[in-house]
Order: structure tokens, then C-alpha cells, then sequence
């Protein structure tokens, strides 16, 4: 509680000390506040237009043409528009629209025209509304209202007509990358053309050349299978036409009507003997059917043989037939003699070139891969293309960007600017504040004791009583008098701040 009382005690002491210097204020207070006051009353005022814009991003046509057609994100465009919109060639543009640039005599006014008009015009974003609101002051109403309205087309036409030349400056990229893949394609196809000519032996038309070659030879068993067959059974032809040692033709085999029903029966037979034993009533019956089938048979190929008839006709006409069987079966047998003849040619040649076959096939290989991917990227082009043709399409028939005004830039009426009532008050303040300050340290510089309690602080030797003044009264006078003056100076000082945000209020420049 001590050391609170103690600080207190210090705190009153400075004030003291500011007050007995109070000179100082008014000295500063004067110096600061007429001129500060001047300053800002003589400050131009400043005209705001603004402007407000909604952005409609939503469009009938995206979840129809969603997979069909290249479709951008209209929120990411006119963000980007927003960022863009103040860059150098815009605002040189907005400069030339509202003739400002005329104002520049030189070189470094124009840029520090164009430095300015940047900072100035103010582009702000409400967020997730898509509501932009565009503001620019000027000393000129009729100015600021022109290049707030320069700005509001520019972000318009510029946020469309990007649109519409990024959709022209792709259609020419693909139109130039598709003319240039169609001619590296005919250069391809026709290396590939030339390539299959040059080694149309080795590449066959289907399959590899070692399946060619597998082939040829499962070809070439297959003919030397049927030859063998062939002239097995010429072979067997010929011996049925040997006559016997007696000059018989007993050799031939005659053909007779009981010769499936023999051997149907011995089928039977077969059948019976594996169920039963010989002395079972049905083997038995079959056994006896079959020998009286077989009588029948020899007592028909006796008359047959016997026959004069049968000799000079129909044993004639039995070997004529075997003859021809015999000369077909020749026939048929050279014809694949030759045809294997030519398979082992062929198989002789690929096998002749087989060292050949790795590195033809490997460039084939590198050919047809190459044609390949030249291909997939030329078709990919074209439905690109196609894609931003209707792309197009759609951007003509309905924008993706719709732009509706809310407010639009108009003639200011009344200046917004400048803040003269902050300005007002930061002059009074400043100079208050400043002449404090300099009695502040005026008084720490040459200190005056007002207390007793102050020398016992400075000497350190206790004070034992303290006398008056003789001249109290003239002293007195003297700090009315200066209560006084400072009292009147300090409300001139307010009575001229008072008049100043008065006249402020109400709209009137005193020094225009």
C-alpha cells in the first residue's frame, strides 16, 4: 500500500512538473494545430463510385454436354479474371478508355499514373456469392464514375472474351498438332508398307514365322502320312489282281449278298461267347446260321465262277473296277508326292533365312509399335478436336458466365474523402500531445520542487519545516494569469477543432 501511495505521489509529481511548464503546450499547441488544421482543410475532396456485379456460374447446358464436350470450371475463370484484372495491360487499358493517359507529360507521370490507378481501384469479393463490387475515388465525380465503368466492361468482356479466345487458340493447336500427326502417320504407314514388301517371305500374313514353319512341316507329315496310305492300298489292289499257281483268279475278292449278313452274324457270335459258353441254345443256333450263310455264300461265288457268262462278264468288269481304283489311287498319290515335294521347298527356304528372322521381327515390331502410338494420338486428336467443336458450339448457343449488375457506377454527389474529422482530431492531438511531452522533459531537465517531501529525496537530510512565500499574493496573480492564458489559448485551439468538424458536418469546405 506504501509503494502505491509512493508511485502515486511520483505520477502527481510529474504532472506537476507538465503543468508548471504548461508554456510549452501552448507554444506547441499553436505551432501544430492552426497549421495541421490548414493542411487538412486545404486537402482536395475526394468523389467514390462503386459499382457491384453477381456472376452466375450455373448453366443448362454442363450436366448435358458432361462427358461429351471439354468443359472448364467457370468459378476457377473468373477468379483467375479477378486476379488479372489489375495487371499493367489492363489498367493501361482502363487509362486509354477513360482518358487519363492525356494527362501524362512524360514517361514517369505515365507510369506513376498507371502505379497509382492500380492502387486505387479496388476490386473486393464477397466469396462463395460470386458479388464482386468494383470502387475507384477520384477528385472528379464525373472521372471516378468513368473509370469504375471501364473496369466493370473490362472484367466482363475480358472474363468472356477469354473464353472465347482460349477456345480458338486451342481449336488451332489441335488443327496444327492433327496435320502434323497425319503426316508423320502416311510417313509411317508407308515405311511399314515397304518394310512388309521387303521381307514378305519371312513376315507371313498370319502368325509368327516360326508358326509358319511349324505348319509347313505338320503339313509335310500329314502328306507323307497319306502317301504311305496310299500306296498301301495300291499295293493291296494289286495283289487281289495276281492270278493263283493254277492260272486261277481265285485271289479276287468277289463280293456276294450274304457278306454283311455274315458278318453281322459274327459280331453275334462275338458278342455270345463272352456271356456264354459253345453249348448255349443261341451260340449254337448263330453257329449254325452262319455255317448255312456261308454255304451260300461259296455255292453263289461257284456259279458265279463257273459261269461261262460270269467269266467273260462279270469277272471282267470286277478287275476293270480294281483297275481304276488302282489308277486313281496313283494318281492321287503323285499329286501329294508333289505336294510334299513343294512343302519341303518351302520349309528349305524359311529354314534358309531363319538367321534373319530375330532382327526382322524385331524391327517389324518397332514398326508396328511406333505406327501404333502414332495412331492412338491422331485419333485421340481428332476426338479432342471434335470435343472442342462442340465445346464451341455450346459457348455460342449459351455462355457459361452470366453477369448481372446490382448496382451500377454513378456520379458521386457528395465527396467521400478525405476523413477530415480523423484528421481534425489527429492534429488536435498531435499537438496536445507534443507540447505535453516537451514540458514533460522540460521539467525532468530543470526540475522545480513543489513538495518537501522532494528535497528529502534529493539530500537525504529530513525536512524540519517549510515557510512561505513573502510575496504570496503577487504569485498568486501570476499563475491566474497564467491559468488563464493557457485556459484561453487550449479553447481557441478547440473552439477552431469545433468549428472545423462543424462545418465538416455539414459539407462546407471553409477554404473552398
Amino acid at each position: 500500500m506504501q509503494d502505491l501511495q509512493q508511485t502515486i505521489n511520483i505520477a502527481l509529481d510529474y504532472l506537476r512538473g507538465i503543468w508548471i511548464k504548461k508554456r510549452f503546450v501552448i507554444i506547441c499547441t499553436w505551432i501544430f494545430c492552426p497549421i495541421g488544421f490548414f493542411y487538412v482543410a486545404s486537402m482536395p475532396n475526394v468523389y467514390e463510385s462503386e459499382a457491384k456485379v453477381y456472376v452466375d456460374t450455373r448453366s443448362l447446358l454442363q450436366p448435358l454436354l458432361r462427358g461429351l464436350a471439354l468443359q472448364t470450371n467457370p468459378q476457377t475463370e473468373i477468379e483467375t479474371m479477378a486476379k488479372t484484372l489489375l495487371s499493367r495491360s489492363n489498367v493501361e487499358e482502363i487509362a486509354r478508355q477513360a482518358d487519363l493517359d492525356i494527362t501524362a507529360t512524360d514517361d514517369a507521370a505515365y507510369t506513376r499514373l498507371i502505379n497509382e490507378l492500380s492502387n486505387d481501384i479496388e476490386l473486393k469479393s464477397t466469396g462463395r456469392d460470386n458479388i464482386y463490387t468494383i470502387a475507384y475515388a477520384h477528385p472528379n465525380a464525373e472521372m471516378a464514375q468513368t473509370v469504375v465503368q471501364e473496369t466493370l466492361d473490362l472484367f466482363v468482356e475480358g472474363s468472356l472474351g477469354n473464353n472465347r479466345r482460349d477456345t480458338d487458340t486451342a481449336n488451332r493447336f489441335l488443327d496444327e498438332q492433327i496435320a502434323e500427326y497425319e503426316s508423320r502417320l502416311l510417313e509411317s504407314e508407308q515405311r511399314l508398307a515397304d518394310f512388309k514388301r521387303q521381307y514378305a517371305d519371312i513376315l507371313p500374313q498370319q502368325g509368327s514365322f516360326y508358326d509358319n514353319l511349324k505348319t509347313l512341316n505338320q503339313q509335310l507329315e500329314s502328306n507323307q502320312l497319306q502317301i504311305r496310305e496310299t500306296e498301301q492300298q495300291v499295293n493291296s489292289l494289286k495283289g487281289q489282281l495276281q492270278p493263283s499257281s493254277d492260272g486261277s483268279t481265285d485271289n479276287i475278292t468277289i463280293q456276294t449278298r450274304f457278306d454283311s449278313r455274315i458278318e453281322n452274324l459274327e459280331t453275334r457270335l462275338d458278342e455270345l461267347l463272352l456271356r456264354f459258353t459253345e453249348i448255349h441254345p443261341d451260340v449254337i443256333e448263330t453257329n449254325t446260321l452262319l455255317e448255312n450263310l456261308k454255304a451260300s455264300r461259296q455255292r453263289e461265288i461257284d456259279a458265279m465262277v463257273n459261269s461261262p457268262s460270269s467269266d467273260s462278264s462279270s469277272m471282267n468288269l470286277l478287275t476293270q473296277e480294281i483297275r481304276l481304283e488302282i489308277s486313281r489311287l496313283e494318281s492321287l498319290m503323285a499329286s501329294l508326292e508333289v505336294r510334299a515335294k513343294d512343302t519341303q521347298a518351302k520349309i528349305t527356304a524359311l529354314r534358309s533365312k531363319i538367321d534373319l528372322v530375330p532382327q526382322v521381327e524385331a524391327e517389324s515390331t518397332a514398326l508396328n509399335r511406333d505406327y501404333g502410338i502414332m495412331q492412338q494420338k491422331y485419333e485421340e486428336l481428332l476426338n479432342r478436336r471434335e470435343s472442342a467443336e462442340l465445346s464451341r458450339r455450346a459457348d455460342v448457343s449459351s455462355e457459361d458466365l452470366q453477369f448481372r449488375i446490382i448496382e451500377p457506377p454513378l456520379v458521386p454527389q457528395k465527396p467521400s474523402g478525405p476523413k477530415r474529422l480523423i484528421f481534425y482530431t489527429a492534429v488536435l492531438i498531435l499537438g496536445f500531445g507534443a507540447g505535453t511531452g516537451l514540458a514533460f522533459l522540460v521539467s525532468q531537465f530543470s526540475p522545480v520542487l513543489v513538495r518537501a517531501h522532494q528535497l528529502t529525496t534529493m539530500t537525504t537530510y529530513p525536512i524540519l519545516g517549510s515557510v512561505t512565500h513573502i510575496d504570496i499574493d503577487n504569485i498568486t496573480k501570476k499563475n491566474r494569469f497564467k491559468i488563464i492564458v493557457f485556459s484561453l489559448s487550449s479553447g481557441a485551439i478547440l473552439l477552431m477543432f469545433i468549428g472545423l468538424v462543424g462545418l465538416e458536418i455539414l459539407n462546407i469546405n471553409p477554404l473552398a
